[in-house]
């Protein structure tokens, strides 16, 4: 009966511990810039927290223009810390309007989370 109630409790106790994990929380997942000339180059941190109950690792990227960069860290952000996921735009040879999808994948709750930048980019005078 004691082995009954041994393996019952561990049994519990491991189902909790598989139930914890990571989650972002952005401060501001969509960046609208300021319009830019064509040529020049942004920058912007979006800053989050990991407000899950275990590490959070961003695994990698996807992004449909070779033009948008994306520099994540490559360590476990702990429950309850903040950091920043850094995004370079490179304007040269864009016009108008530019709406950039940034997908990260993680080990989050949400498996893919979605970032965007937003830029309107005035184009050279011939």
């Amino acid at each position: 009966m004691r082995l009954f109630f041994a393996i019952i409790t561990i049994a519990l106790s491991s189902a909790l511990g598989f139930g914890q994990v990571a989650e972002f929380s952005f401060e501001a997942p969509v960046f609208k810039s300021p319009k830019i000339n064509e040529g020049k180059q942004i920058e912007h941190y979006f800053v989050f927290t990991n407000t899950g109950k275990a590490p959070l690792i961003i695994s990698h990227y996807e992004v449909a223009c070779s033009c948008t960069k994306v520099f994540f860290p490559d360590y476990p952000i702990a429950p309850g810390k903040t950091d920043s996921i850094r995004v370079t735009f490179d304007s040269n040879g864009k016009y108008y309007q530019q709406d950039r999808a940034i997908i990260l994948s993680s080990n989050a709750k949400k498996k893919e989370t979605t970032l965007r930048l937003k830029v309107y980019v005035i184009p050279k005078e011939d």
